[in-house]
């Protein structure tokens, strides 16, 4: 008994896997844990990541979505935000506590652009789910795995029944 509980702590690697990985997913960034763990998560979060669970679960994104449009890339240029196909997992996180941060913001103006932002980066994950295409392949720009992991972390529906 106690070889086996000794055998699979030493197979453990908290350096290799994260908690919140799929089973092709490789450890990222501590980030996640701690994105979710140090700040509140907005209400305005939860309401999306409800959403895009429940449009995820029944309608599984069939249909084509649009692409953003240019004011909404315009807004996410003004904060200096690539588009989602073109962001690091670590861009994303950093974009996330950015976003949380922001949602409790004393400036109407920018709690306002926050939940923007989250929209229109759903729109993007969206399109990119539904086309099951990104136009950048490259393993580094997988910040919309990220975004979908955050999603179903704070959704209170499972994505899977």
């Amino acid at each position: 008994m106690e070889d086996t509980v000794v055998l699979r702590k030493s197979n453990f690697d908290i350096t290799s896997r994260s908690a919140f990985s799929k089973e092709d997913g490789t450890f990222t960034s501590r980030s996640f844990a701690a994105l979710l763990a140090k700040n509140v998560i907005p209400y305005s979060h939860k309401k999306i990541a409800n959403n895009y669970i429940i449009i995820k679960r029944v309608f599984k994104f069939q249909a084509v979505m649009s692409r953003i449009t240019n004011t909404e890339k315009a807004l996410l240029n003004k904060y200096d935000f690539n588009t989602l196909e073109f962001t690091t997992v670590k861009q994303m996180y950093e974009e996330l506590g950015l976003l949380q941060k922001w949602s409790f913001s004393e400036d109407e103006k920018l709690r306002k652009d926050s939940d923007e932002i989250l929209e229109i980066r759903v729109k993007e994950l969206k399109y990119i789910d539904a086309t099951r295409y990104a136009s950048i392949s490259n393993e580094i720009y997988k910040g919309y795995i990220a975004l979908e992991n955050y999603l179903e972390e704070i959704s209170k529906y499972p994505l899977e029944i």
